[in-house]
């Protein structure tokens, strides 16, 4: 029995996936240089409470990894495969706009599940000690995932490959600056701070961060942002993505 359009999708995907050894290198060194930098060289404020970076990093730099892989490794490739025709070309087949997005989805969920393996491992070497609710680290990271990886391909489905770049590195700087993933977003000025809390960055650090330790706060306003965020980007991605 022939395989299902987008099962053979996914497994092609993640099969380029695994051979894009740059696309790899940035998205696993990067979040790994910066939970080991930072927490070993403490300069950056901490949330009240905590005594060690690393608690505060862990969860933080896999919120960055699910962020670098789904929105700016996704979008920037899904970007080039649009410009080079390719994505017109699987427009001819049975593949639906639909099965292709999600078979991309699928293919980054695999990468985001080594990168978290090995964030977490890194982190248990350091010093790191979950203590908070397993099913909630695991949910956000699933939501996150969808988030991010909507907008990716609401950029690769919209811009050209050129655009996608400059947009996708773009929007990663000032999540990352916002989403106090690397420092808190107490830190910063309140309104911006304001702005920052319905952003899916700060949701997903934020709730990966109290999963993962206990820390007390209400979780629901990160939950309702976190999920509007990623049913709403997946669904604008299949709604605007053009195979050209």
């Amino acid at each position: 029995m022939a395989a299902h359009p987008y099962q053979a999708q996914a497994k092609a995907e993640i099969r380029l996936s695994m051979t894009q050894y740059e696309s790899l290198l940035v998205t696993f060194g990067i979040p790994l240089l910066f939970l080991v930098a930072f927490s070993l060289i403490k300069v950056l404020p901490l949330p009240h409470g905590v005594l060690k970076p690393v608690a505060f990093l862990v969860p933080g730099t896999i919120a960055l990894a699910v962020m670098a892989t789904g929105m700016v490794s996704l979008g920037i490739a899904t970007g080039v495969e649009r410009s080079y025709g390719v994505l017109k070309r699987l427009g001819t087949t049975p593949l639906s706009r639909g099965a292709l997005l999600g078979a991309k989805i699928t293919s980054i969920a695999v990468i985001e599940l080594v990168q978290v393996v090995l964030l977490a491992v890194v982190g248990l070497a350091l010093g790191w000690k979950p203590t908070g609710n397993a099913l909630a680290f695991v949910g956000a990271i699933v939501l996150s995932s969808a988030a991010f990886a909507g907008i990716g391909l609401i950029l690769a489905g919209r811009l050209k490959s050129e655009a996608v770049i400059g947009a996708a590195n773009g929007l990663f700087l000032v999540l990352l600056v916002l989403g106090g993933m690397i420092f808190p977003v107490t830190s910063l000025p309140g309104p911006i701070a304001d702005v920052a809390r319905l952003l899916p960055a700060y949701a997903s650090a934020h709730i990966l961060f109290v999963a993962s330790t206990g820390a007390a706060g209400s979780l629901t306003g990160s939950w309702i942002v976190l999920l509007v965020w990623a049913i709403i980007a997946p669904l604008l991605a299949t709604r605007l993505f053009r195979f050209e």
